[in-house]
């Protein structure tokens, strides 16, 4: 067996972060429809866009290092979105229904920071700028959705949770 290089990984864990983001952009109006503050739904929709946009992204690095995009399973978002799939139900039409759905959308944010965080690094140690530029924009607006939910979280969501 070949020794595996950083090419290798950086590729493996591409193939995993446009996995997961391929599955948080199904899951992202289930949570919208579910959400009951108003600030939230509008965050989770705000957030599909970015997405998407995000996807395109993923599909740009591909096509500078030469591969087709390709998910690969990510246990990891499988579980993430699972727990949030089990707040939806557990929690429905509760006052904590979305301090629990806040919590899961920061589970997966935290998720994407560390990935897209990660292949920025890499992306600079193997010479791809211009991967590293794309992986960077990501990163920023993965760490603002993770603010911005926090201000919704601290202006009520989690005050309401209380009742």
């Amino acid at each position: 067996m070949a020794d595996k290089t950083l090419n290798d990984l950086f590729h493996d864990t591409l193939k995993d972060i446009y996995y997961a983001e391929r599955k948080i952009l199904k899951s992202l109006p289930k949570m919208a429809r579910a959400a009951q503050s108003p600030e939230l739904k509008a965050a989770f929709e705000k957030h599909k866009d970015q997405t998407e946009g995000q996807i395109e992204r993923l599909q740009q690095v591909f096509e500078i290092i030469g591969k087709a995009p390709r998910g690969k399973t990510c246990d990891a978002i499988e579980g993430i979105l699972a727990e949030g799939d089990e707040i939806m139900e557990e929690y429905k039409g509760s006052p904590a229904l979305d301090a629990g759905l806040l919590a899961a959308a920061q589970a997966v944010e935290h998720y994407e920071i560390t990935r897209y965080g990660t292949l920025k690094r890499w992306a600079n140690e193997l010479g791809m700028k211009d991967a590293a530029k794309l992986l960077d924009e990501t990163l920023q607006e993965e760490s603002q959705t993770d603010l911005d939910l926090t201000t919704i979280a601290d202006a009520g969501v989690n005050d309401n949770a209380k009742a």
